[in-house]
């Protein structure tokens, strides 16, 4: 089956994904050509299916560090990989594609702990990261060759197994004579340097720290669950940024690990929005956004600044992920790097919204070649992997 597909000279490709922000499942369809130096695509459509109240409740309940039973996430594994089938089959048919012409599902699924740093076990290092969504319910409910499980095979060989968007980045974004910034910030915020004319050996990449984490909880707790992100970043804007916290939240560990590193919920869920409010307790919600709004905008500029920019030159950045559309924190990130021209990806072609989905589908793509999916300068894996479980679809009449 694999070699079938990764014969056709065409392929219609969703990529799945639910960030660590948790609001739903942003698929996309893609029509893919070739692979690696090879590659061509063009997004054909791209649909976000939100969650309830009830599924995202359940997705943070699971995630935060020590919490979730083992039932609890053995149902949510199932129940998120039902919701990611409907999500594949409703973007197909809102590009007025029948779901059994699309020939493969690239998924990420929806992590839950993340935790790359090693642990010795009976004298064995242990890295591990799971993201659920089982791969096995997406493909029998669509039919389709599903390919997921994608950070596991980098930590085997020693990697963070994240981001490994930095690849994609590497195939859509190199330049041959501008050294190009490629910022996502969803949950998490993380960063892809590709300098002018580099070759994969020269890309690095990392999570900087967080992205919109923060500020989706604090807005949660303000409202009292009733929204669950800033919109526009309004709430950011009517408040006014603590300079004493924001050099406190500055000091965080985390942002003075140097690369390879990645982070999640771990580095910057509840316990460190606990934190925030316990020691703050008579400033004014608004306040405390307008903070994490500045906490996220200057730790991307403390991390292009620290690790990226002194060792080759950048002219622009390239944003994508669901923090582009809070305008506040745009705002404040360009005043923090006023010497890059910042950018967001919809001007190359990439909505914002639809950058991860379309990654894990042409990772997917990679992944039915035998070809590496990861970065090893990105990661720190020993050596470049092929990526990805991979689960047969219909059977062949």
């Amino acid at each position: 089956m694999i070699g079938g597909l990764a014969a056709k000279p065409e392929k219609l490709v969703v990529g799945v994904m639910s960030g660590t922000s948790a609001h739903g499942v942003d698929a996309a369809l893609v029509r893919v050509r070739g692979c690696g130096d090879t590659l061509s695509w063009r997004l054909l459509r791209q649909e976000t299916l939100l969650y309830s109240a009830k599924v995202r409740d359940l997705i943070l309940s699971c995630s935060e560090p020590g919490s979730g039973d083992a039932a609890s996430i053995c149902r949510l594994n199932v129940l998120l990989g039902e919701l990611f089938a409907r999500a594949v089959v409703h973007v197909a048919e809102s590009a007025g594609v029948d779901p059994r012409a699309v020939d493969l599902v690239g998924s990420h699924g929806q992590t839950i702990q993340h935790l790359p740093n090693p642990v010795t076990i009976t004298g064995i290092p242990l890295r591990s990261s799971l993201q659920l969504g089982e791969p096995a319910v997406i493909a029998e409910r669509t039919g389709i060759a599903t390919v997921a499980n994608f950070r596991a095979r980098d930590l085997a060989a020693g990697g963070q197994g994240s981001p490994l968007v930095s690849y994609v980045d590497f195939l859509l974004f190199r330049n041959r004579s501008r050294g190009r910034l490629v910022i996502n910030i969803g949950g998490v915020a993380s960063l892809t340097a590709i300098p002018a004319s580099a070759g994969p050996d020269r890309v690095a990449g990392f999570d900087t720290g967080p992205g919109n984490m923060v500020i989706d909880a604090l807005v949660s707790r303000m409202t009292g669950g009733r929204e669950a992100f800033d919109h526009g970043g309004r709430y950011a804007r009517g408040g006014t940024a603590s300079a004493d916290l924001l050099a406190r939240l500055l000091d965080h560990p985390y942002l003075l690990l140097p690369p390879p590193k990645s982070c999640g919920r771990e580095e910057f869920g509840r316990p460190f929005l606990e934190s925030i409010l316990k020691d703050n307790p008579a400033r004014p919600p608004r306040d405390l956004i307008a903070t994490a709004t500045r906490f996220t905008a200057e730790s991307i500029a403390f991390a292009c600044r620290r690790y990226v920019m002194p060792h080759n030159v950048y002219e622009e950045a390239i944003v994508s992920g669901g923090g582009v559309r809070n305008e506040y924190l745009m705002e404040q990130l360009r005043a923090a790097i006023p010497e890059l021209s910042i950018k967001e990806s919809d001007e190359y072609g990439l909505p914002a919204a639809a950058k991860e989905a379309v990654a894990f589908a042409l990772l997917a793509n990679e992944a039915i070649h035998f070809l590496p999916g990861n970065l090893p300068t990105v990661t720190g894996a020993s050596h470049p992997v092929v990526l990805g479980t991979f689960v047969g679809g219909r059977p062949a009449k």
